[in-house]
């Protein structure tokens, strides 16, 4: 207790360091310096972690025997070589999928997460299979080094677009940060458990088979749930064609966790049976399209729109069999884009109607576009740029004003 002027006693100083200790803990935001979907994806993201640590010590159990490790025939230059060429192929892999691939991890997060998981189910049955069949080892484990490869990169990118997701207040670090020290957590009480479950079931071909294949569906199941608890603000070409839709009919703008429940996250060829109402409308555009890939009739048509429909925009359309295609200006910038692509999407709605396709998406163009924009900003979405991959082909034209035609 501290004592005051003549004497008195100042008990209200007392709980200052108390106060200081909570007002620190308040600052560090949580959990409204997250998305709401960030705790429910870390639940399932580290449950699908830790089954994959389990599994892990399986397949490289398996792996270790394949190679010769306790074998007297083994050789240290066999061996080496053999983890060698696995390594190899994994590089390669590695570095073909990110030339592939590279541009279109942003755009679509969620499937590339899902499809990375499943590409590490394929490598790690592919090291159980590896004993089962010598004398095509090296074949095997190339293929799952192959298939890991792809998961590294895939999940690493699609990894930091989901943390610049969570991040509300710029703290993509901070979140990172945590998110390795789960991911450090789940590794190592899964590698415990993997040891358990490897000294258990040695010996036991039918136990290791059970216990991988049914945590591989668990393994499955959870990276699913996963990626269905992202509600993923940023609009790419599938959820840019549902909002669309929907407001074309309704007038009003889904929010960004209605649209997450509706889009696809395999890849369509996968799912074909799929229950769910996406819209397949952005398959019909074509974004980015090279000028010399148009025939001359359609070249004719491009110039006269140019000098007619196209003055001020950075881009323009062209409509033919039911696509659109999309040739976008040299000095066209993201807003330019997104705004190209939803005109692309009106136009390509419109193609099933009669009537003038070009003049009508104008109009609503000019009528509805700033509206549209207002109400998904309002309703949570981001509307600086669409994601999609790099638009690589650019075109540069010249609009005479003055006599209306096309320079």
């Amino acid at each position: 207790m501290l004592k005051g002027v003549g004497g008195s006693s100042i008990s209200s100083y007392v709980k200052l360091p108390e106060i200081c200790i909570e007002e620190h803990q308040l600052e560090q935001g949580f959990p409204t310096s997250v998305t709401p979907d960030y705790v429910p994806f870390q639940v399932w993201d580290s449950l699908q972690g830790l089954s994959t640590y389990v599994r892990m010590m399986l397949s490289t159990q398996a792996l270790l025997s394949a190679i010769g490790v306790g074998e007297k025939s083994a050789t240290v230059i066999g061996a080496t070589f053999q983890w060698f060429l696995r390594d190899l192929t994994g590089m390669l892999g590695g570095v073909l999928f990110t030339c592939y691939q590279g541009s279109n991890l942003d755009s679509n997060a969620k499937m590339w997460r899902l499809v990375a998981d499943l590409m590490n189910d394929l490598g790690m049955l592919m090291d159980l299979v590896s004993p089962l069949f010598p004398s095509a080892f090296v074949f095997i484990v190339c293929i799952g080094s192959l298939s890991r490869s792809f998961t590294g990169v895939a999940s690493g990118a699609t990894r930091a677009a989901l943390t610049q997701h969570f991040a509300l207040e710029n703290n993509a670090a901070d979140i990172a940060a945590k998110e390795g020290s789960q991911e450090t957590l789940a590794t190592m009480i899964g590698m415990a458990l993997g040891m358990l479950l490897a000294r258990i079931t040695i010996g036991h071909s039918f136990a290791i088979w059970i216990s991988f294949l049914s945590l591989t569906m668990f393994h499955m199941y959870a990276n699913y749930k996963a990626v269905c608890c992202l509600s993923l603000n940023n609009l790419n070409c599938e959820r840019c064609s549902i909002v669309l839709s929907h407001f074309l009919k309704t007038g009003q703008v889904l929010s960004p966790k209605q649209v997450s429940s509706m889009e696809h996250v395999l890849p369509l060829w996968m799912t074909p049976w799929s229950p769910k109402g996406g819209d397949s409308l952005y398959k019909r555009v074509h974004l980015g399209v090279r000028v010399s890939s148009l025939d001359s009739l359609a070249m004719i048509n491009l110039l006269q729109s140019a000098g007619s429909h196209y003055k001020k925009e950075k881009y323009l359309l062209q409509q033919k069999g039911g696509t659109v295609r999309i040739i976008t200006h040299k000095d066209s910038v993201a807003a330019d884009i997104l705004q190209s692509f939803i005109h692309a999407l009106v136009m390509a709605k419109l193609d099933d109607q009669d009537g003038s396709i070009s003049s009508e998406s104008q109009s609503w163009m000019a009528k509805h576009y700033e509206v549209f924009l207002l109400k998904l900003q309002s309703s949570g979405w981001k509307t600086e740029r669409l994601l999609s991959s790099s638009v690589v082909w650019r075109a540069n034209w010249l609009v005479d004003y003055s006599t209306d035609k096309d320079d």
